[in-house]
């Protein structure tokens, strides 16, 4: 099926005008998002919390993780973000999509809109 890539806008929970374009890999699997710590300290948006994370092989990593508001077309939602380290790439993950109730088509490499019920 493919890798998908797309940008997005990252911005300041508290000041959404303070904001950056950044194109990251969908990774649907992946349980929050995750962006450079340089670009969320340019935004001002600061850690909260230390979390430890599984990586795929089994081998557990600790980062920082904080608040940011993610922006694509014309939805917009706060989700959690992991604060990245040197080599780590910018992933959108699954609580991002279902905070923006958007899904990702893998066969056409697209986000929709996700089909919700109460």
């Amino acid at each position: 099926m493919g890798l998908t890539r797309l940008a997005m806008t990252v911005s300041n929970v508290s000041d959404p005008t303070n904001s950056r374009e950044i194109r990251f890999m969908v990774d649907s699997g992946a349980i929050h998002s995750l962006v450079p710590r340089q670009i969320l300290s340019e935004l001002g948006i600061l850690p909260q919390h230390v979390q430890f994370f599984t990586m795929v092989d089994a081998t557990e990593i600790k980062r920082e993780v904080g608040y940011a508001l993610f922006t694509y077309q014309d939805r917009s939602a706060p989700a959690p973000v992991i604060f990245g380290e040197p080599g780590d790439e910018p992933l959108l993950g699954a609580t991002t999509l279902e905070s923006m109730s958007l899904v990702l088509d893998p066969f056409q490499r697209e986000l929709r809109p996700m089909a919700l019920r109460i």
